[in-house]
C-alpha cells in the first residue's frame, strides 16, 4: 500500500476555476504529505473565481502540454463553470486526464469538472456525481449519476461542490493509498 507520503498529485487548472475546489486539495494534500503541483495550460500563474468575483492567483509549477501522467499518482480537477469549460475544448489537457485514467492513476473532479470526464468518454459506464446542473450532461454520456457527496468508481473520484471538500479530500487520499487501479481504458 503506497504512502500520501511518497505520492505526486498533479492539480490542473485554468483561470476561473472555483477558489476552493483548487486551494482546499492543494493545502490538504499538502498538509497529508503528498507532492502537489499545479498544471495550467500556458504554464503561468491562474485566477480563481471566488463565488461572485474573480478570486486570488494560484502559481503554476508546469504547463499542461508538458506534464507526463507517469511521473504522478493522480490527477484532481476543480471545478467552477469557467475553468472546466476552458480546459474540456484543449486537446493536451483532455489528452493528460485519458492518460491519467488509462494508467490506472487517481482521477479526481469536484463540480462541473466532470465536464472532463463526459469530453474523454471516461464517464460512460461509471459511477460518478457531479453538480446538479451537469447531472443531464453526465447521464447523456453514459455515467451512472448519484446525488451523494463523494462517488468512487475504480479510482475514479467525484464530488458535487465546495461542501463536499473534506469527503473529497479524504477520498482522493484513500484511493491514492490504494494504488493503481485497474479498469479498462477510456
Amino acid at each position: 500500500m503506497p504512502k500520501i507520503t511518497d505520492a505526486k498529485i498533479l492539480i490542473m487548472a485554468t483561470n476561473g476555476f472555483e477558489q476552493s475546489e483548487l486551494m482546499v486539495p492543494l493545502e490538504k494534500l499538502r498538509d497529508a504529505g503528498a507532492q502537489v503541483h499545479v498544471a495550467s495550460l500556458d504554464g503561468k500563474e491562474i485566477k480563481g473565481w471566488d463565488h461572485t468575483d474573480w478570486g486570488r492567483t494560484v502559481p503554476a509549477d508546469a504547463k499542461i502540454a508538458d506534464v507526463d501522467a507517469s511521473d504522478y499518482d493522480a490527477i484532481v480537477l476543480p471545478g467552477g463553470q469557467i475553468n472546466p469549460d476552458l480546459l474540456r475544448v484543449e486537446r493536451a489537457a483532455t489528452d493528460l486526464v485519458r492518460a491519467f485514467f488509462d494508467q490506472g492513476k487517481v482521477v479526481a473532479a469536484i463540480c462541473h469538472a466532470p465536464w472532463l470526464l463526459i469530453e474523454t468518454g471516461i464517464a460512460k459506464g461509471r459511477k460518478l456525481t457531479s453538480y446538479h446542473s451537469i447531472r443531464t450532461d453526465v447521464i447523456n454520456a453514459g455515467g451512472e449519476w448519484a446525488d451523494r457527496e463523494v462517488v468512487t468508481d475504480k479510482g475514479l473520484v467525484t464530488s458535487r461542490n465546495p461542501d463536499d471538500l473534506d469527503a473529497f479530500v479524504a477520498k482522493i487520499i484513500e484511493e491514492v493509498k490504494e494504488g493503481p487501479h485497474m479498469r479498462e481504458a477510456a
